[in-house]
């Protein structure tokens, strides 16, 4: 058995680190735990944790190609967040002036949910648990 026990982290590729860093943690409440430059790369990675835990690698990188398409591209469609209030996280996100679709409910589950976007159009998920 391969004795996997979670998702360790999820790496991020930002155009604009300074602006997804801020993103990430001064809107959506990410912490940051760790930061460095790769001089070498000419590169940021920046650890950022969730409630205590290591959740999101952020990095940057110089011209970066853009993603196939949202989200429909072969590869990973989005990144979901739960939430305890759906209403009040929307609100806090469009007091930020980050869109939010329109919220839907689940048919298989009852559970409303919507999607937003990063700074870089990357697709993410709030999942009223």
């Amino acid at each position: 058995m391969l004795g996997l026990q979670q998702v360790h982290h999820i790496a991020i590729i930002a155009t604009n680190y300074a602006q997804s860093k801020s993103f990430y943690c001064d809107i959506l409440g990410f912490t940051l735990t760790s930061e460095v430059y790769r001089e070498t790369r000419d590169s940021w990675k920046g650890d950022l944790a969730l409630n205590g835990q290591y959740v999101i690698e952020l990095f940057s990188f110089p011209f970066p190609p853009p993603r196939p398409s949202r989200p429909e591209a072969c590869g990973l469609r989005h990144l979901a967040f739960s939430v305890a209030d759906i209403d009040q996280a929307v609100a806090h996100l469009e007091s930020h002036h980050v869109p939010c679709e329109a919220i839907r409910v689940d048919p298989l589950t009852g559970k409303r949910f919507t999607f937003f976007t990063d700074p870089d159009g990357l697709p993410l998920e709030l999942y009223e648990a």
